[in-house]
């Protein structure tokens, strides 16, 4: 399993166009696929990129618990499949494309921010990241009650 870490910034071209950064793909396994599906974290005003493997993994997990029989299950399953891309990067620049629907949900204009964080790679727009971090006490005041 591929573990991402560490923030790199890029700049964004008007056709969604970015390289991706070459320490990110670095920590990718020489003989792995060199996709990845991009999709609006659930919680969190940034964009999800998992490697293709990691993707199929939980997608598999997820529809496990699911039984298709029912409608909700159905919705859900619809819902949680919609807006994602598949995009790998080109052999020459090593670019991506992300389709602008999805740089405009988390408010892309000319910079993004990939963070490494461990089984995906989170995207932000540049201005936008970290707005949501913990103050130091809130941060351990939830270690302690998550971990005990």
């Amino acid at each position: 399993m591929v573990k991402f870490i560490g923030e790199y910034t890029a700049k964004i071209d008007d056709k969604g166009r970015v390289v991706f950064p070459s320490s990110l793909k670095s920590m990718l396994d020489s003989d792995s696929d060199q996709k990845f599906v991009i999709k609006k974290d659930l919680y969190f005003n940034c964009l999800e990129m998992y490697s293709y493997t990691e993707w199929i993994r939980q997608s598999e997990e997820v529809k496990s618990r699911l039984n298709f029989f029912k409608k909700e299950h159905a919705l859900f399953w619809r819902e949680y499949m919609r807006d994602r891309a598949l995009v790998e990067p080109d052999e020459k620049l090593g670019r991506i494309s992300i389709p602008k629907r999805l740089l405009d949900e988390i408010g892309v204009t000319k910079e993004i921010l990939f963070a490494g964080n461990d089984h995906k790679i989170e995207i932000w727009a540049k201005e936008h990241y970290g707005e949501d971090k913990l103050p130091g006490s809130d941060y351990s005041d939830l270690a302690e009650k998550i971990l005990g």
